[in-house]
C-alpha cells in the first residue's frame, strides 16, 4: 500500500515535498508526466492594435502566453465546454493592455474582470518616450502536453536514500566529512529531516566507499517528490489533480483492453 509523508510546505503553498512508501520507480515517473494533463488557463491570442515597442508581436505574444493565470474550477476545456469550442465565458478569458511610454510594461498592466494576474512584476517590454502598446488577449484553459505555457509547475523525484552504520566502526572523524551533516555528531543517530537531503550524487557514493563504516544505497520502494507550482493553482492540488488524471487514463488503458480481446 502506498503511503504518504509530507516533508515540508512552501510559505505561499507553490511548494511542497513529500515521501511517497511503497511505490515503484514507474509509477511515481507517471505521476510526475500526468500533472503534464492537468488543465490550466493562459493566454493563447494576441489581437494587437498597436505596437510602437522594439520587439515584434510574436515575440510579445510569447511572454504573454508565459505568465501565470489563476485557475479555478470554473474554466473549462474548449473541446469540454456547451460552446463545442467556439469561445465562451466557461473555457475563455478576455485581457486588455494600454500602456504609453517612457517606462516598462507589467504583467500587472494586464487587466481582465474574468481572471488574476498571479505576478504583477513580470516585464513585458520596454517603451520609450512616444512609444505606445495596445493589445488584446484572450486566454483559453489547455494542457501541457499541447505547449508549455498550459504547465502548472515543476515536479521532480529521486529515490530516497538508504543508510547502513557500522557502529562498531564509526568514528568521529568521518562524521563531518558526511554530506549534508546526516549524523548527529553527539550520538552519531540519523537525523530524518537531513536524510532525505541527501543528493545520491556519486561524490556522496565515492566518500561512502572509502571506509566501510557507513553505505548509503537508493531505496527501491521509497521516493522523494517534489512539486513547485507556478502559481496557476497550489502545489497541493498539482498533486490532487496529477493523481486523478493518472486514475483516468489507467481506466481508459483497462477499457481499451477489454475492447481488444
Amino acid at each position: 500500500m502506498v503511503k504518504i509523508l509530507v516533508l515540508s510546505k512552501g510559505k505561499n503553498a507553490n511548494e511542497l515535498s513529500f515521501i511517497i512508501k511503497g511505490a515503484t520507480n514507474h509509477y511515481v515517473n507517471s505521476l510526475r508526466r500526468s500533472i503534464l494533463e492537468i488543465p490550466i488557463l493562459a493566454i493563447d491570442i494576441v489581437e494587437f492594435l498597436k505596437n510602437d515597442s522594439a520587439l515584434y508581436d510574436e515575440v510579445i505574444a510569447h511572454r504573454l502566453g508565459l505568465v501565470p493565470l489563476k485557475t479555478d474550477k470554473s474554466f473549462t476545456l474548449p473541446e469540454e465546454c456547451n460552446c463545442d469550442g467556439k469561445g465562451c465565458i466557461k473555457c475563455n478569458a478576455a485581457l486588455k493592455l494600454s500602456a504609453k511610454g517612457p517606462g516598462t510594461v507589467f504583467s500587472k498592466d494586464l487587466k481582465s474582470k474574468a481572471v488574476e494576474i498571479v505576478y504583477d512584476d513580470i516585464p513585458i517590454v520596454l517603451l520609450e518616450k512616444g512609444q505606445e502598446l495596445e493589445l488584446i488577449a484572450t486566454a483559453r484553459v489547455g494542457k501541457a502536453i499541447e505547449h508549455a505555457k498550459f504547465s502548472p509547475g515543476l515536479a521532480w523525484f529521486r529515490a530516497y536514500p538508504i543508510i547502513e552504520l557500522n557502529k562498531n566502526k564509526i568514528c568521529d572523524e568521518c562524521i563531518p566529512n558526511l554530506p549534508e551533516n546526516i549524523l548527529d555528531f553527539e550520538d552519531k543517530k540519523i537525523l530524518l529531516e537531513e536524510l532525505s537531503k541527501i543528493k545520491l550524487c556519486k561524490n556522496c557514493s565515492e566518500l561512502l566507499k572509502k571506509g566501510k563504516e557507513i553505505t548509503l544505497s537508493p531505496s527501491e520502494t521509497d521516493f522523494i517528490f517534489t512539486i513547485e507550482s507556478w502559481g496557476q493553482i497550489p502545489a497541493k492540488e498539482i498533486f490532487i489533480e496529477a493523481c486523478k488524471v493518472l486514475e483516468e487514463n489507467l481506466e481508459l488503458t483497462s477499457k481499451e483492453l477489454e475492447k481488444a480481446k
